[in-house]
């Protein structure tokens, strides 16, 4: 056989391989519980617009990073269409708060800081131009759903932006300013302000309020008074709740789920609220998606719920199903939360693998069963990621994707962004644009990247990584498998991870029968299970085992 004829095979051989896999891989049902999701601050990502870099006068020297960016919308969506995600397994994309911010900065003394990370809303119901507009976002969701990927929006209920000279201050039947949380007990949580200078929205109180005068104002000068008006009559008569504070903010975001059909929201500083807020919060949720669902039923992915995450600062997976206030323990999952993020994984990431991976298994599949957690290594204001200085950005990749449990890349973790910023201070050094010109250009930033996306691919393609159950097979050579079963789909795999490079022999005989084909996802190799084991002969010391 001549080497052009070996070559032809090999190449007909690989393509039969990769349609098998692109057919296994639409038969997998999204779970959630086992999701790739990307986390990604909208304007530190990518500018696809730079005719929105600059709006609303915002062009005050600030602080390092403490400025807009030019990240938008646009952004995203070109990284959609260029199948970045894709490539990188994602199937949920959550992306910080998009509403209309406070136009002018604060400035405490360190610079000037503009709400270019969009927790610093002024008004709910629009978008904020930097960002881009209504019209991008439904092309987004859109472009998003085409490819099997769900948009998970950022919701803020808490608290409103920074009072600055050039913003009209929010009413004091809305907010209050004091005291500030000490965080010592239940209420000393709930009812005060997170931060100086940080109206707390007061959403303990069922106090009728009105509109604010100059929110009002600003809708009849966008010409969407009367609009708004009546959606908010159709909402209160509809729901029978207050006009309070929180349930203005609950339509304004549900909204987004009616116009644009979005599968989830993340819910910002979730403990600072009466878990009461966030119960009625995912009941206007469903009911939303649901009207969305029977409106478009041609746009319907499938049948899952709408999905809500909880920021509980500081929960974490082995506190089980209640946080613990001191003085009151509550139970998020019970009041409007699918998953809670999970404060501890970066601690327990540095566990060994077995340590890591049997623990999770068996919370997830005992006291939190039907329920799940969000694991992170490094986000926007955590202070002590796991890897702050890149040095192990394999290992970052190989615990984050193969845990059991919801999986958050945090926009760069999988190009090793810096998170040291010279001249940036606090959370602002985790905040650095997306190192573009590195994934473009530098080696070592490529094969970080082929790294995460193999094992995201991977992860996407079996529920059975995140939502599965954990079996060690063995522990030298460390292989282990995971099974999910959800009515008749059935998902298995094996995994071996720290085995030697070149030959390396598995047994796979308690997931995979005698004679069956299997493809390592890391390699690109088949194999044949032969006396319960298989043989992969790569340079590489992970094997991702899957059944054609």
């Amino acid at each position: 056989m001549t080497k052009k004829i070996i070559l032809l095979f090999a190449a007909l051989f690989a393509a039969h391989v990769s349609a098998q896999k692109s057919k296994q891989s639409a038969q997998a049902p999204f779970v959630w519980e086992g999701t790739n999701l990307y986390f990604l601050m909208t304007d530190r990502f990518n500018n696809g617009d730079k005719s929105n870099d600059v709006v609303l006068n915002r062009t005050r020297e600030t602080a390092k990073l403490r400025g807009f960016e030019g990240g938008d919308l646009r952004g995203i969506i070109q990284k959609i269409d260029e199948g970045y995600f894709d490539k990188l397994g994602v199937n949920v994309i959550w992306f910080t708060p998009v509403v209309e911010q406070i136009h002018d900065g604060t400035d405490e003394g360190t610079g000037v800081t503009y709400g270019f990370h969009g927790y610093w809303a002024h008004d709910w119901t629009r978008l904020d131009p930097n960002f881009g507009t209504e019209a991008d976002l439904a092309e987004l969701v859109t472009k998003a759903h085409a490819k099997g990927i769900r948009i998970m929006l950022d919701g803020v209920i808490n608290h409103t932006g920074p009072e600055t000279p050039n913003d009209a201050s929010w009413p004091q039947d809305w907010v209050r300013t004091t005291p500030q949380c000490d965080y010592k007990t239940y209420d000393s949580t709930t009812a005060c302000t997170l931060v100086k200078n940080l109206p707390d929205i007061r959403t303990e109180s069922n106090a009728l309020v009105e509109i604010p005068k100059f929110l009002a104002d600003k809708w009849k000068a966008e010409g969407r008074y009367e609009k708004e008006m009546k959606e908010l009559d159709e909402f209160f008569t509809r729901t029978g709740y207050p006009r309070a504070p929180k349930y203005y903010i609950i339509k304004w975001l549900t909204d987004y789920i009616l116009d644009f059909g979005i599968d989830g929201y993340r819910a910002d500083t979730v403990k600072h609220l009466g878990e009461d807020v966030w119960a009625d919060f995912k009941r206007q949720c469903e009911f939303s998606f649901g009207r969305w669902k029977r409106k478009n039923p041609e746009k319907v992915l499938d049948s899952n719920p709408f999905y809500t995450i909880a920021e509980v600062y500081n929960y974490g997976i082995n506190a089980g199903r209640e946080f613990d206030f001191g003085d009151k323990k509550v139970n998020y999952y019970s009041n409007g939360f699918n998953a809670l993020i999970n404060f501890e994984f970066k601690w327990n990431a540095k566990d060994s693998y077995e340590a890591l991976f049997s623990m999770y298994s068996d919370r997830l599949n005992t006291i939190l069963e039907g329920n799940s957690v969000l694991n992170y290594l490094s986000s926007h204001d955590d202070g002590q990621p796991f890897d702050a200085n890149r040095e192990k950005p394999f290992e970052s990749a190989t615990k984050l994707l193969l845990s059991p449990g919801i999986a958050q890349i945090y926009y760069g973790d999988e190009s090793a962004r810096s998170l040291a910023i010279p001249g940036a201070e606090g959370d602002a050094k985790l905040r650095s644009f997306m190192n573009w010109s590195d994934i473009q250009s530098d080696a070592k930033t490529k094969k970080i990247l082929a790294h995460w996306q193999k094992l995201g691919q991977f992860r996407k393609n079996h529920p059975a990584i995140g939502a599965g159950v954990h079996q060690q097979i063995s522990s030298a050579p460390y292989v282990f498998s995971r099974g999910y079963r959800n009515g008749k789909f059935l998902d298995r795999v094996v995994v071996g991870l720290d085995l030697p490079k070149g030959k390396k022999e598995l047994n796979v005989s308690s997931v995979f029968k005698e004679g069956a084909q299997l493809y390592d996802a890391y390699s690109g190799q088949m194999t044949t299970v032969i006396n319960g084991r298989v043989t992969i002969d790569s340079d590489f010391d992970i094997v991702l085992l899957e059944k054609i």
